[in-house]
């Protein structure tokens, strides 16, 4: 099974319909899962909330969506309504998903700060095989005996003050690999692998 993964989107209309365009057509994925901040900065930010209030794809909120300034009233309200944290399982496999850190969305969950330690600890405590998260804008792969933590890195492409790693994966179910792509090409990008 594969599964798309973004986040960061930031009221970049252009690459979130790209980038579901590719991961429905050429990656084929069963679900998209977005890990939050679907508006901030960007230019077209009423506009990606229609696009994911009307999809299939599965949000959480972000430290952004809880800002509503020149959004629409039903997308105020749908932003109002995501879930910090999000539960799943496919195959399986046990899926925790939050925007920073599990219990704040204001945090993020950086290399130089985790673990094997505390990764293992994280993911035993939310009795989770796989914690995605977003909210850094890096990409991040990091395996321990526990499972697996993953951030997609961000998904805008527009200039901004705030680096953008314009990236999304797919993670493939059962085996638990992450694969990152690059937004604006079909070029596959190099992951760090942290074990």
């Amino acid at each position: 099974m594969q599964i798309g993964i973004i986040s960061d989107v930031h009221g970049d209309l252009h690459a979130l319909e790209t980038t579901l365009n590719k991961l429905r057509e050429v990656h084929r994925v069963s679900h998209i899962l977005c890990a939050g901040d679907l508006i901030g900065r960007g230019p077209e930010q009423n506009r990606v909330v229609d696009v994911l209030r009307e999809s299939d794809v599965v949000v959480v909120r972000g430290n952004h969506d809880e800002s509503f300034n020149g959004i629409s009233k039903e997308n105020a309200k749908y932003l109002k309504g995501l879930p910090l944290e999000w539960r799943g399982e496919f195959d399986d496999v046990r899926v925790f998903m939050c925007h920073g850190k599990p219990g704040n969305n204001m945090w993020g969950m950086y290399r130089d700060h985790l673990s094997p330690t505390y990764l293992n600890m994280v993911l035993s405590s939310l009795k989770a095989d796989i914690l995605i998260t977003g909210h850094t804008h890096l990409p991040l792969f990091m395996r321990v005996q526990q499972g697996c933590l993953l951030n997609a890195g961000s998904l805008y492409t527009f200039q901004s003050t705030r680096d953008t790693s314009h990236s999304y994966g797919v993670l493939s179910l059962p085996d638990i690999t992450f694969t990152l792509y690059d937004t604006c090409s079909e070029q596959v990008l190099p992951l760090e692998l942290m074990v």
